[in-house]
């Protein structure tokens, strides 16, 4: 710890609006705490610095999931099966904690702050702030990313994705790009999950396009191959919050060419002879 740079509130919040945030804006976050430095008053002061910035009228956004997720159940030791499928507790959005181990300890930090919201899925997102009750409602139980979902609404919203130090292959908005892709047989992914519907535990059975493994084989990381090439173009913002690599990128813009670069280079690569609207087989997970 004593290696890391001294960040305070006041220089992150100069640091944000260097980056282009401001008032009014709807954000989603990715951020590595330890990356941005040693944080004067704890983590979540970085909450707190991008809501100021953003100000009342903003909106501050951060995919959450679920400590206890169940994903790839099928495929666990069967005394583990046996176990989660008798006595695994519900997802209940108001109680079940995030994903802080994969995600950020920000997120779990953001869905228990006061006028939090969060949407219905296991795979959820929680929100503060003007836009943050519409933007969490309704997300579909089926295809969570696509039509309807969070992400979608943050493009709408005309919003940012927001990067301070975290991977830009764990950019989330490109699941929705994903999704909406026109790619032939893109790979699906099938589970079921515990949810508490009218105060009972019931087994769901959920179907997305795979967000593990990618909708195609492809031989890199197309989500950090996207990032870099939509940077290259000239589009984006880039600089340094606190001690980390920062960046800024509208959400639609993003998504628009992420949908383009799929649709090129996938279709180039597959038989394009079928393009059903759900995809077809596999079994198959990233954040």
């Amino acid at each position: 710890m004593g290696q890391q740079p001294i960040i305070a509130k006041s220089q992150l919040i100069s640091d944000l609006r260097a980056l282009g945030l401001a008032e009014g804006q709807t954000v989603m976050l990715h951020a590595s705490v330890k990356n941005i430095g040693w944080i004067v008053g704890g983590p979540d002061v970085v909450i707190e610095a991008v809501l100021e910035v953003v100000g009342e009228d903003g909106t501050l956004m951060m995919l959450t999931s679920w400590e206890d997720i169940p994903h790839g159940l099928a495929s666990w030791p069967k005394d583990r099966q046996e176990a989660y499928l008798a006595e695994c507790p519900a997802f209940d959005p108001a109680r079940s904690r995030a994903d802080h181990r994969h995600m950020s300890i920000l997120a779990e930090y953001l869905r228990t702050r006061p006028h939090s919201y969060r949407s219905r899925h296991p795979y959820g997102y929680a929100a503060v702030g003007k836009r943050a009750e519409w933007i969490t409602s309704e997300q579909p139980w089926q295809y969570r990313e696509g039509k309807g979902s969070p992400l979608e609404k943050l493009c709408e919203a005309s919003g940012y994705v927001v990067v301070l130090g975290a991977p830009l292959a764990n950019v989330t908005l490109l699941h929705h790009s994903e999704h909406i892709a026109k790619v032939p047989n893109k790979r699906v992914d099938r589970y079921k999950m515990p949810i508490l519907r009218d105060g009972r535990r019931t087994w769901v059975e959920f179907e997305e396009y795979d967000t593990s493994h990618g909708i195609v084989d492809w031989p890199d990381d197309y989500f950090e191959t996207i990032i870099h090439e939509y940077l290259a173009a000239g589009n984006g913002r880039t600089g340094r919050v606190g001690a980390a690599d920062a960046y800024q990128f509208g959400a639609a813009s993003l998504n628009a060419f992420a949908i383009r670069w799929m649709e090129e280079h996938f279709n180039q690569a597959r038989d394009t002879s079928s393009m059903g609207p759900e995809g077809t087989t596999d079994d198959g997970r990233r954040p």
